[in-house]
């Protein structure tokens, strides 16, 4: 038995919505992949440097949880987020394994807690972002960029690609359907391998936006591209 002093209420939050909607997926019709809908809730990525300073010399990130995807993992080790006129959000969990670069993936109201003009972004395409403070028990790291509202999108191997005839970087649509709230949301990439289970990653703001608790069925479908007369 877990306690719940040693989860944080995100990261419980995270793990119950992702049982809940893997439930629902086992209705699908026969042949189809089992569809996974899970909420991303406010975490960092950090650099094996960065590590370091926040947590102390010789420090590495250690496993608190797995995470739906193999080899992904929630830390143990939270971090600090400080933002302008020193507005902070404590405790935020950090996610393993580490990266080459840090970066912060918020949803719109933490964003909007912290004073910080986040943009829509996928993750990694970190140029341009506005950054902010990390404070661990050991150091603090001051982040030029990486802070970001991590786009939607949906993680497939290459056989759930090709049933729902779609590729790496195409889009998708993701439908929440439910007795009081049903709701399609446009512009799921696709973000396709060899390994990857079929899992949809939505911010807490769109799960709280389309009840996702409640939710009866999820699916996706592929997105037709943007006429030529709309493309610019």
């Amino acid at each position: 038995m877990i306690s719940n002093s040693t989860i944080d209420p995100a990261t419980i939050e995270q793990i119950v919505r992702q049982i809940v909607l893997q439930q629902t997926g086992d209705g699908a019709p026969a042949g189809q992949p089992k569809l996974s809908v899970s909420i991303s809730a406010r975490h960092v990525h950090l650099s094996d440097e960065h590590v370091e300073i926040l947590f102390g010399a010789g420090q590495t990130l250690t496993q608190m949880k797995p995470l739906y995807q193999d080899g992904f993992f929630a830390a143990d080790q939270t971090v600090m987020i400080v933002g302008p006129r020193k507005r902070m959000l404590p405790s935020v969990r950090v996610l393993g394994p580490t990266r080459s670069y840090s970066q912060v993936e918020l949803a719109f109201t933490d964003a909007i807690s912290l004073g910080i003009n986040a943009p829509v972004r996928h993750s990694g395409k970190i140029e341009g972002t506005p950054g902010c403070v990390l404070v661990g028990p050991q150091g603090v790291v001051e982040l030029e960029q990486g802070v970001i509202r991590a786009a939607r999108h949906v993680h497939m191997n290459q056989q759930d690609a090709a049933f729902f005839e779609v590729g790496n970087g195409d889009f998708m649509k993701l439908r929440v359907a439910s007795s009081d709230c049903t709701m399609v949301f446009e512009d799921l990439l696709v973000r396709a391998d060899e390994t990857s289970k079929l899992e949809v990653h939505i911010d807490t703001d769109e799960g709280n936006a389309c009840n996702l608790d409640a939710a009866s069925k999820v699916e996706i479908f592929k997105q037709d591209p943007p006429c030529a007369c709309q493309s610019h």
